[in-house]
């Protein structure tokens, strides 16, 4: 049997569970019903949160990010990646990924290891490398807010 119900001014259109009784006595029915779909979407809420990583990925960790910065080619690959000018390997498509998060969270989900190789590559970039370090803001900081927000960090590596 097909009933209306009005729960505040709001029709719902259900099928009594109760086999064909009145909607009168399916209300205590429907509450239970409520409350176990309340706990089944609260249930998965909670399990969407709780399985959100604290952490970027740490599985390129491991790369060598001084033979990277000391090669122009193997430089030259990661900046065109970044840039949207080639194809990406499998490491520099995950720092493409995560770089703009990373940025606008100060870094928050970085292993101490992802920490460390941000700090090198800045530095190196500052220093020796400024045109790339320009061409990489121009893109990942177009309005000059990290470049302002980490100015501390910036002129704490330049070299004079």
């Amino acid at each position: 049997m097909r009933s209306a119900i009005d729960f505040n001014n709001v029709r719902f259109y259900l099928l009594c569970p109760l086999n064909g009784k009145k909607p009168r006595d399916c209300k205590g029915t429907y509450l239970i019903l409520k409350m176990k779909l309340a706990l089944v979407l609260g249930l998965c809420c909670l399990a969407l949160a709780w399985g959100k990583p604290s952490t970027y990925t740490d599985k390129y960790d491991n790369v060598n990010v001084e033979e990277v910065l000391e090669s122009d080619r193997l430089l030259k690959g990661y900046v065109e990646c970044l840039m949207d000018r080639s194809r990406c390997p499998p490491d520099a498509k995950t720092l493409k990924e995560t770089l703009p998060d990373a940025l606008e969270n100060e870094c928050k989900k970085c292993t101490a290891k992802q920490k460390s190789n941000a700090d090198k590559v800045v530095r190196h970039l500052v220093n020796k490398r400024p045109a790339l370090w320009k061409e990489l803001a121009s893109k990942y900081d177009p309005k000059d807010q990290y470049q302002q927000r980490y100015k501390d960090k910036i002129d704490a590596v330049k070299e004079t």
